[in-house]
């Protein structure tokens, strides 16, 4: 369904409607958040009317559509809105020759605003190119996901791309502060703007939701609140940015040998309802990647993290992965062994399958002790510190080194080890 600028979808007289469509901003001084864009450059593009298309990236309940909707309003262009959950090409497409139309005639192109645009696939997108092409059109496309993937690049290569931030919790908290429901105290606002995590939509539902329930109140206090919401989970939805940003950053504080952030990290994740099983597998890895040998009992301690949270499930299993976290983040750090094991393959896709030296090969039979299998293998056991000078690697690799051990953790041991039988780490 398409509306134009002046229909119900952006009113805010509706007494029925909920606190955030009731707060939406008539202006551009109404504004909160995303000043990083929102200022006298964006209104000049505004002003010229020469824009194509924009594109507006972020998190949901960050003024997307409120933008859209005060866009139509500033140049004053018929507005068309739809969202790609319920709407399809033959949808579009009549909004595109109504504008067209119209633009033909000389009169103002349209602005179609969809929202949720990622969700059309790549060619029900294509269906706005040529309008986007011969100026028939001004679009706006709302999303939560990464343009770069979900956009096709024609599309994004005739609009402005805007990323919009998380409202921070004072920015919430000036907008909860709008609503003018007295009867709330400023911690109930701060617990509200924390439990939005950015989102002045979701905080300002919380907050009407919060203030029906408790009418009769003579003020609204954190103990009322939390017998009314019981459990706010914070934004974090497990197939979006906001997954792989988290778990980058949990990782990356770990191998930073920084506890504090990541057990940070670790708690976001899970109070998010995060998989503690994935948690405890990209830690095994972590523990094998960036740790390895200068603390082989990180692999152990991840290895036995996992089954834990397997055995225990949540919320205990959130122990054993501080534990394991901490651990970690605390260990001696080295990735000698992954890049050892990378180099290696490497090597066996530059030069295939090199031939096995004869003396380590294995002969189990006579026939192949006849051919040479076997033959002159020195068992190391034979001799003092069950070591002796033998070539392993096959003939034309045979100066090959793949892994070096640093002088940290036990790796320094290892280091010291391979010296004494001649395998010096490579300069």
């Amino acid at each position: 369904m398409a509306f134009d600028s002046q229909d119900s979808l952006f009113s805010a007289n509706s007494a029925d409607a909920p606190l955030a469509q009731r707060l939406r901003p008539k202006d551009f001084t109404q504004i909160v958040g995303q000043t990083h864009f929102l200022n006298d450059r964006f209104k000049k593009i505004l002003s010229t009317d020469k824009w194509c298309g924009f594109i507006f990236w972020g998190p949901p309940g960050t003024g997307k559509t409120t933008l859209a909707s005060l866009i139509a309003k500033t140049t004053q262009r018929p507005f068309e809105a739809l969202s790609a959950v319920t709407c399809g090409v033959k949808e579009i497409k009549e909004i595109l020759e109504k504008s067209r139309l119209a633009f033909r005639s000389g009169r103002p192109a349209h602005i179609l605003f969809i929202d949720e645009v990622h969700r059309l696939n790549k060619a029900q997108q294509d269906v706005l190119l040529p309008f986007l092409e011969e100026g028939s059109i001004r679009f706006i496309g709302a999303t939560t996901e990464n343009p770069s993937f979900e956009i096709n690049n024609a599309i994004a290569s005739r609009s402005i791309i805007y990323r919009f931030n998380a409202l921070d919790s004072q920015e919430i908290i000036v907008l909860l502060k709008r609503s003018a429901l007295a009867n709330v105290e400023v911690e109930v606002l701060e617990r509200i703007a924390a439990c939005a995590h950015g989102d002045a939509r979701k905080a300002l539902n919380l907050l009407d939701h919060v203030c029906l329930s408790g009418q009769h109140l003579e003020k609204i206090t954190l103990k009322e609140f939390e017998e009314v919401t019981q459990a706010q989970s914070l934004y974090y939805d497990k197939k979006s940015e906001a997954h792989y940003d988290t778990i980058s950053a949990f990782i990356k504080s770990v191998r930073g040998s920084d506890p504090d952030a990541a057990i940070y990290y670790l708690a976001r994740m899970l109070e998010g309802g995060e998989d503690p099983v994935f948690i405890a597998r990209r830690l095994i890895i972590l523990a094998s990647e960036d740790i390895g040998n200068a603390n082989p009992a990180g692999l152990m301690l991840a290895t036995s993290c996992l089954q834990a949270v397997h055995a225990l499930g949540m919320p205990e299993a959130r122990i054993p992965l501080a534990q394991t976290t901490t651990y970690l983040a605390c260990s001696e750090k080295s990735n000698r062994s992954y890049t050892a094991i990378n180099e290696a393959i490497d090597e066996v896709k530059k030069s295939g399958m090199l031939e096995i030296p004869m003396g380590i090969r294995n002969a189990p039979t006579s026939m192949m002790k006849n051919w040479g299998y076997g033959k002159g293998y020195d068992y190391p056991h034979n001799h003092e510190g069950g070591w002796t000078e033998a070539q392993y690697l096959p003939e034309k690799i045979k100066q090959k080194k793949f892994y070096a051990p640093t002088a940290r953790g036990s790796e320094k041991k290892f280091q010291e080890f391979l010296s004494l039988r001649g395998k010096k780490n490579p300069t």
